[in-house]
């Protein structure tokens, strides 16, 4: 090789090298950046198995209607209970799933979404109180996010099978999912097939959920032995049932109420189940088999909507 052929090769063993500097230089520099970057979680959860599970383990039953569910204390634990275990990590939200009819919120569900880092979710309900779409609600949720990169780590409470095609979706873009389930007085309340799809498995005992459960207290009247309580008059209920509009419209807004008085005189199922608890709240007495009170509870509380409108 000749002194022109022995430049020509310095010259390209230097340029090579020079950008392999540069390129060890950006690599360098984006792996500073990531380093910085804090990793991210986010909580889904699936309020149809969280109120089935926690009721049955706390209050002895799964009939919502039966106990009350402090979801503000409870999701507040649950975040406490993320940052301990991913403790380098920050929390995108929480992702609240649940069913309602034509996807309307609850008075419930609408003091969820009003808290801070929760975002609600809802899935249809059928005839039958069955939670429609929030299975894809979940899976779409967690493939987006672990898509675009925006959690690490997504701690998900649910026990349904349709649920591992939303994990395997995650776990596809890198993310980790961890399931939280409640403990099952008997047997097991999550599906097999997600256990064993998830990266992690861990589940919360009925001391984590004691302070956040309660069983409603409510007056039984058993006829021919006399009530606890005197039994109200149409006209008490009736005055009941107007004060239960007034918050329902407080609450949800005008545009609510013109949905609603579309349906006159029928109520939407959730709608007219929450009247009949929260009469039964304010009575103290309950209004279970008694038709001609049940009737009068819905004819107050129509009567002080359609004087609004």
């Amino acid at each position: 090789m000749n002194d022109a052929e022995h430049g020509a090769a310095d010259h390209g063993a230097a340029h090579i090298s020079a950008q392999l500097e540069r390129a060890n230089g950006l690599l360098e520099r984006v792996l500073a950046e990531v380093a910085k970057t804090p990793s991210t979680h986010a909580i889904f959860v699936d309020a149809g198995y969280l109120y089935a599970a926690a009721g049955r383990l706390a209050a002895g039953t799964e009939d919502r209607r039966s106990f009350d569910l402090d979801a503000e204390g409870l999701i507040e634990a649950l975040i406490d209970k993320a940052r301990t275990i991913f403790a380098d990590s920050r929390l995108l939200r929480v992702y609240w799933y649940d069913g309602a009819r034509r996807r309307i919120h609850t008075t419930e569900q609408q003091s969820i979404a009003e808290l801070p880092d929760v975002k609600v979710r809802l899935g249809n309900l059928n005839a039958n109180n069955q939670q429609k779409g929030v299975d894809s609600l979940i899976r779409s949720d967690l493939e987006s996010l672990a898509r675009h990169r925006a959690i690490s780590d997504a701690a998900l409470i649910g026990g349904d099978e349709d649920l591992v095609s939303a994990v395997e979706a995650a776990q596809g873009y890198g993310a980790r999912v961890h399931l939280w389930g409640i403990e099952a007085p008997d047997g097991r309340n999550q599906a097999e097939p997600l256990l064993w799809e998830v990266d992690s498995q861990r589940t919360f005992d009925l001391d984590f959920f004691k302070p956040y459960v309660s069983r409603r207290a409510v007056v039984a009247y058993e006829a021919g032995m006399g009530p606890a309580a005197p039994r109200p008059s149409r006209e008490d209920v009736r005055f009941v049932g107007a004060q239960i509009a007034a918050k329902w419209l407080a609450a949800r807004g005008r545009e609510s109420l013109v949905g609603l008085l579309a349906g006159h005189p029928y109520l939407p199922g959730s709608v007219d189940q929450e009247l009949l608890v929260e009469a039964e709240r304010l009575l103290q007495y309950s209004l279970r088999g008694q038709s001609d009170l049940r009737r009068a509870l819905r004819d107050g509380f129509w009567d002080h909507l359609r004087a609004q409108y």
